[in-house]
């Protein structure tokens, strides 16, 4: 192994995935090695390292490292409304999350870059009879950059178990908006299948580049042993919708004033936005019977988030998403 291989193999979020469930007691039950192949296992421990940098009259992607079942190809400029917007796909080889999997992610957006990440399809999390999956993903925002992460949605399927923790660092001048979307579960496959997972756990910090920390949010949903249909957890809806925004103080008033709550059982929709502790930013709420619906709304939120922050507005929506 060379020198280059071996720094990939150490960089510290793939520590830390692995490291990651070890940690967490809402795992402590599935700490069983799969009989196939052991976790963290070669083809079992992704890594995506992904830079962004300002180059003239747009950003690039000038730094990309991967590592099986994670995969990215290239920058795509596809955004009409951003022209110098680079947009990355992340793609699983695999097709899919499996018990074992060690995931990493680090993206770092240069001074006065900007990027955009999204994944080739929505995420599933594959049934699982021993241990379970982690993901890490660490974000980090020099001064004037942007950045948007709008993955699609997250499927865990019946007996699953997946632990994600996030980490954005960010300077007071920048924008980051990050994106997550958990579904029920493949809910007309098997009525077993809606709420069937064993484990989903996130948790979201971000802190400036001093690291100083400016909020924490975590949630843990073990819907065996609590069900998620109560009155302020899931209420019967079936798609949460997540979106924290990172941006200077400025823009909060103007982006909380056009977006006006909605609660409306009839439609099967629930959403609002809050501030953030230490006026870092914003967070927005949906909740949705209906992944398209959802999806909408986290549109809406994005686009007026733009708009406001940095005077563009987002393209039509691609036909075939």
């Amino acid at each position: 192994m060379n020198a280059q291989s071996q720094n990939i193999v150490n960089t510290p979020s793939r520590i830390r995935a692995h490291a990651l469930g070890n940690e967490a007691p809402e795992l402590a039950n599935y700490q069983n090695e799969p009989p196939q192949m052991e976790s963290g296992a070669v083809g079992k421990s992704g890594y995506l390292r992904l830079g962004f940098e300002k180059r003239g009259h747009r950003s690039e992607l000038t730094d990309m490292e991967r590592r099986v079942p994670s995969l990215v190809q290239r920058a795509l400029y596809w955004d009409e409304e951003m022209p110098e917007l680079p947009c990355v796909t992340m793609i699983s080889t695999s097709g899919c999350i499996l018990q074992g999997d060690r995931l990493a992610t680090d993206v770092n957006v240069g001074p006065g870059a900007c990027g955009h990440v999204t994944t080739q399809s929505a995420t599933k999390v594959h049934s699982m009879n021993a241990n379970y999956a982690s993901q890490i993903q660490h974000f980090r925002v020099e001064e004037n950059g942007y950045l948007e992460f709008m993955p699609d949605p997250l499927i865990p399927h019946r007996d699953s178990r997946f632990i994600t923790d996030t980490q954005i660092k960010i300077h007071p001048t920048a924008t980051a908006i990050y994106c997550e979307v958990l579904m029920s579960g493949r809910k007309y496959h098997h009525v077993d299948e809606r709420f069937g997972f064993d484990v989903y756990s996130s948790r979201v910090r971000a802190e400036n580049l001093e690291g100083k920390e400016l909020f924490v949010e975590k949630y843990v949903l073990e819907p065996k042993h609590e069900s998620l249909d109560a009155i302020g957890v899931m209420q019967t809806f079936d798609v949460f919708g997540n979106v924290v925004l990172l941006t200077p103080q400025e823009h909060h008033d103007r982006i909380v004033e056009r977006i006006p709550a909605l609660f409306d059982m009839q439609a099967g929709l629930a959403s609002g936005v809050t501030r953030l502790p230490n006026q870092c930013g914003l967070i927005f709420k949906v909740l949705g019977n209906d992944s398209g619906e959802v999806k909408a709304q986290i549109r809406e939120f994005w686009k007026v988030a733009r708009e406001e922050i940095l005077g563009r507005t987002l393209q039509p929506q691609f036909l075939w998403r």
